[in-house]
């Protein structure tokens, strides 16, 4: 089989760990086109020159998965330190566990309960008047009732997504666990960590291979400029790729407002701050995102979330009707596009966590592999229409 010459557009984990199975499983020569001046993606680890902190420069990330394989892969290229996400939500009648757990309860209705009584009490507060959640805040209603909900989540989930919470979808508060024992952990996943010398060197160790090639500060134009590519993969936003012709899909982004300081500032890697009275979501420390490191001094980011522009990073799809609606006619589009795929968070506008994309990389490389040596049509997403959309 001949050398094909392969192109990705995004040097992040979907771009890294599509081009390091490909020259495993092709003979192919790689070329990632990255538009930022480094790799990594929203990933992206550096050390503060001030406090030589390691800092996840877009917010943070700890890898969490239930996926033996997807584990066993990151394993391979970084050296992973256990850690538990222990989020804690501070609001006028003081600092709780976040998700809302068994200590959570008690503690916010001065009770004693065990796991069965709790179980019974949330049941008696919810709002039984509400039959099948059609967004949101019905969601969260008829799972935890009004008190819980109005303290943890209304004014977290307005000041995240910019729209009221009757507004959005039920499936995202689905994302939340509400646990009746003493687990205070974020993720309730068997496989959680971070690596030792950040993301950043993980996808390096990724991308260290002989036939991959990336270029950096290199923004992808348009297919038609990329002639000498046997095959495109594309995982920058789906709407950029087609120069936003049909509009733009809805994302929200960030702002990061650094507080630096002595010592420890909150005693945690993440502190919410679910109240309209505070304009930001939460605080992150990152030295605590390194707990076998020892750091003198601490860094930590107040975090805001607004409506992405055009000039802005996108970080989460709204995923709103409308925005539903105009994706599916870009994937329409994309269907029509000659030897390109589209993956990834941007490139399929989804919710995906970091093992979620490790896993779909990993998926469609196989399928890609598969497609070629047998000669059959090519896919164009990693899913089908159904399950980006369902």
């Amino acid at each position: 089989m001949a050398k094909k010459h392969y192109v990705i557009v995004g040097a992040g984990l979907a771009g890294a760990v599509l081009a390091r199975e490909l020259v495993g499983r092709l003979p192919c020569q790689i070329t990632i086109l990255e538009g930022k001046t480094h790799i990594g993606g929203h990933c992206y680890t550096e050390r503060d020159p001030a406090t030589q902190i390691l800092l996840h420069k877009y917010g943070p990330h700890i890898f969490n998965t239930n996926r033996e394989d997807v584990w066993d892969y990151v394993n391979r290229f970084a050296r992973f330190h256990p850690f538990v996400n222990r989020v804690k939500a501070k609001i006028d009648k003081g600092i709780f566990s976040f998700p809302i757990n068994l200590h959570t309860i008690n503690q916010f209705f001065g009770k004693a309960f065990n796991p069965s009584e709790a179980r019974e009490f949330i049941t008696s507060i919810a709002d039984k008047t509400i039959g099948t959640p059609s967004n949101f805040e019905e969601q969260a209603l008829q799972m935890i009732g009004h008190d819980l909900y109005g303290a943890f989540f209304y004014g977290y989930t307005k000041k995240q997504w910019g729209h009221e919470p009757r507004e959005l979808p039920a499936s995202l508060i689905k994302r939340i666990p509400i646990r009746f024992n003493y687990n205070d952990s974020y993720y309730d996943k068997a496989f959680q960590g971070i690596p030792e010398d950040g993301y950043t060197e993980m996808i390096r160790n990724i991308l260290d291979h002989k036939r991959i090639t990336v270029l950096l500060d290199t923004a992808f134009v348009s297919r038609g400029a990329v002639t000498d590519a046997d095959h495109l993969f594309f995982t920058g936003p789906l709407d950029a790729y087609f120069d936003f012709k049909l509009g733009r899909l809805g994302y929200r982004t960030v702002e990061f407002e650094r507080i630096d300081a002595s010592g420890d500032l909150q005693g945690c890697a993440v502190l919410n701050f679910p109240g309209m009275e505070v304009p930001y979501t939460r605080i992150h420390e990152h030295k605590h995102f390194a707990p076998w490191e020892e750091h003198d001094k601490t860094v930590s980011f107040k975090e805001f979330s607004r409506e992405t522009t055009a000039n802005d990073l996108p970080y989460y799809p709204k995923r709103l009707p409308p925005d539903v609606e105009l994706a599916k006619k870009y994937t329409a589009l994309a269907a029509s596009e000659q030897a390109t795929s589209f993956l990834g968070r941007l490139g399929t506008y989804r919710y995906l966590n970091m093992d979620e994309v490790i896993a779909e990389s990993l998926d469609f490389a196989a399928l890609f592999t598969n497609c070629v040596t047998q000669k059959k049509v090519l896919p164009v997403f990693p899913r089908s229409e159904s399950e980006l959309f369902g």
